[in-house]
């Protein structure tokens, strides 16, 4: 991506180097379960309230964190990723004569206290709109590529987008309203639900990387399959199999590799929110 000389956005909460106290979710094991279980877990809000465990939740300064050149270089590619959500966005609710408020971005490390519960890194990026934050661990991009063959610009761009996306939704109503829907069915039920949601977010980021590219130039050659990539090795289905063996559609939340690719795709080529409607389709493939 073409990011030289664009601004970075001051809507950070920079918390890298604090830690939580004894509240996390207490997700042990490997990183690769760290990212199923963003990326297989519904609702990124129940996987944080329900992490929760006893103690403290007082956040402590653990002395001077000094970041690696590469997560700094990250952390200002995030900035300047966040800051182009905000111009794309701003213009995007102006011509639909709605007023666009922007979300925070939270960088901690480790673990961290949102709205919603506190976190450990492992749960992956995340957002939540009660504080309206969207939270990242950029150690999380080096795992992305580690683990899951995912990685340049714009895939790291998509998942940033992606969580501004759900942001999108909580402005819109969509989010609040997707979430009372699943309180009042079952488990598999809510899941469909979910898989909507998680790809209306997969839409909105390609809606973002149009609008980002007509105004900035931002796009160069490859960063859209570099995007595609990532969005196909986060696929429930694709996840489940490297994981289990085998897959459990009903258990599937955020859309299979082929549902999400194909929306951010959508996204890219249409540009709009209307476009975006996967709550009214038969199935959202």
């Amino acid at each position: 991506m073409r990011l030289d000389g664009r601004r970075e956005s001051s809507n950070v909460d920079d918390r890298r180097g604090r830690r939580v106290g004894k509240a996390s979710l207490g997700i042990g094991g490997t990183i690769i379960v760290g990212l199923l279980i963003w990326l297989m877990g519904g609702n990124p809000l129940d996987i944080v309230n329900s992490g929760l465990q006893e103690g403290s939740s007082a956040v402590s300064q653990e002395g001077q964190y000094v970041p690696t050149e590469e997560e700094e270089a990250l952390a200002q590619f995030s900035k300047q990723i966040l800051a182009g959500t905000e111009d794309v966005w701003t213009k995007v609710f102006a011509q639909k004569g709605l007023t666009y408020r922007p979300p925070k971005m939270v960088l901690f490390t480790e673990s961290v206290h949102s709205g919603c519960g506190s976190a450990s890194a492992q749960s992956g990026p995340f957002y939540c709109s009660a504080d309206q934050s969207l939270y990242i661990d950029l150690s999380f991009f080096r795992d992305m590529k580690k683990t899951l063959g995912a990685s340049g610009d714009f895939a790291y761009a998509y998942v940033i987008a992606h969580e501004v996306g759900h942001h999108v939704q909580y402005l819109l109503g969509t989010l609040d309203k997707a979430h009372a829907q699943m309180r009042q069915v079952n488990q598999s039920k809510a899941n469909a639900i979910s898989v909507r949601l998680e790809l209306q977010a997969d839409y909105y980021a390609g809606v973002w990387a149009h609008h980002d590219d007509d105004m900035f130039n931002s796009m160069e050659i490859g960063d859209l399959e570099e995007g595609l990539i990532a969005a196909n090795a986060i696929g429930d289905d694709r996840l489940q199999m490297k994981s289990r063996g085998y897959v459990v559609p009903e258990s599937f939340n955020h859309g299979t590799s082929k549902q999400r690719s194909s929306w951010l795709r959508k996204g890219y080529r249409m540009g709009t929110i209307e476009d975006g409607d996967t709550f009214n389709l038969p199935d959202p493939e």
